[in-house]
């Protein structure tokens, strides 16, 4: 099989990153955000009451990643991969036999903690550890994962909801992952090197700036730049996360239709596929730190666009470039820290990261909620995100880069 140039350093294991972000889409909330309406029904649960549950989830999770997130450095790929299949199988199967909705609790979390957390966290640790030519593009290809996930599961849900309820996607989940997804995964991952094999003789093999590199957590911990750039590698999701989550409720406030909410995800999907291909270069050309704040760009415009426009378009435009930054970030964010500490204990460092990540996610619904329920409009939640947006590219910007190890 002929693979693009980029991939050739390894193919099989580009092609597994690639499937390991698209997998983590049954722990992401664009799929969950489908079930929002029959689960509250059948439970007889108010918004704040399931926003309270998922975002509870999300949190533990974030916790449980920090312990099983540095498992990726000790480790073999396919052990973890299979940890990670199992506990999002887990959660899936949870939620479709849930007979209260007290069971959604752990079923959320295990969901979130196999997807979003382990799933993410094992396709880009891969695709940075692996890979040392040519990594902006092999980080841009992992992130596609996720568009592909928005793109098939949410529509795929709803058709099977619509046939059949809430609970079947959610066994349909479960199958899927248990007989074709892990059984690939396995398959893709079965020769890869031990993270510990790649230290030592196979160091010799990279590039001279990774061979100057070799960061551990905690050393990464004491970094202040550590701290800069981790605001603009999170306020992405963040920002995504709570305008996805409430997307009913400003489709509500400003007159939206369903058609038109409909269609503006479908220019998100596109933005967030569309901007990969020119993420990807942008990184290995200028770096992933400069890349960073360069993909805010789209998304600083974006929350413009929500807080002073109400045109009929303005939902395309400002999911359409929520999508594109989404697709820079991708590839910057995982690129950032394998660039910046090395890959000898990258798997504890982006755990990190990725906790973080989590735990951003799980506060931003419950932020945005509170501003709407206090009276906050849409205007006012656009512009306090674009200033956040806005800080977080600056502080990025003022990171130098970290000293040598003694």
């Amino acid at each position: 099989m002929i693979f693009p140039a980029f991939m050739r350093e390894n193919p099989r294991l580009a092609v597994f990153a690639l499937l390991a972000t698209a997998t983590s889409g049954f722990g992401q909330t664009f799929f969950f955000s489908v079930f929002g309406s029959g689960i509250r029904e059948t439970f007889a649960l108010q918004n704040s009451t399931y926003g309270l549950i998922y975002s509870v989830a999300t949190l533990a999770s974030a916790i449980l990643l920090l312990k099983l997130g540095p498992l990726a450095d000790r480790w073999a790929l396919n052990r973890l991969t299979a940890l990670a299949a199992a506990i999002l199988a887990a959660g899936c199967l949870m939620i479709a036999l849930a007979p209260h909705w007290l069971f959604l609790i752990p079923g959320f979390l295990l969901a979130r903690l196999g997807g979003q957390g382990l799933m993410g966290h094992i396709g880009l640790s891969t695709a940075g550890r692996y890979f040392t030519r040519n990594r902006g593009r092999i980080m841009a290809l992992t992130a596609g994962g996720f568009p592909i996930a928005e793109a098939i599961l949410p529509l795929s849900a709803g058709l099977i909801l619509a046939a059949g309820g809430w609970r079947m996607p959610w066994f349909i989940a479960t199958g899927l992952l248990l007989a074709v997804l892990l059984p690939l995964l396995l398959y893709l991952s079965r020769n890869a090197a031990h993270p510990a094999t790649l230290s030592g003789s196979a160091v010799d093999q990279l590039d001279e700036q990774d061979e100057s590199l070799d960061f551990n957590q905690s050393q990464v911990l004491r970094d202040p730049g550590f701290y800069l750039i981790l605001p603009a590698a999170l306020i992405v999701p963040f920002t995504v996360t709570a305008v996805l989550f409430h997307q009913s409720a400003f489709a509500e406030i400003r007159g939206w239709t369903t058609a038109q909410v409909g269609l503006a995800f479908t220019g998100f999907a596109a933005g967030h596929i569309v901007s990969l291909f020119f993420g990807g270069p942008l990184v290995d050309r200028i770096g992933a730190q400069r890349s960073l704040s360069y993909g805010l760009i789209p998304i600083f415009c974006s929350m413009l666009v929500l807080g002073l426009t109400e045109f009929a378009w303005t939902p395309n435009l400002y999911l359409a470039l929520c999508g594109i930054s989404l697709g820079f970030i991708g590839a910057a964010g995982g690129a950032i820290w394998p660039e910046r500490y090395g890959i000898r204990h990258i798997g504890a460092i982006r755990s990190v990261a990725q906790a973080s990540m989590v735990f951003s996610t799980a506060l931003s619904p419950i932020l945005v909620g509170v501003l709407l329920d206090v009276g906050v409009t849409t205007t006012g939640v656009g512009l306090l995100f674009a200033v956040l947006i806005l800080l977080s590219a600056i502080l990025a910007q003022t990171a130098v880069p970290p000293g040598h190890r003694a």
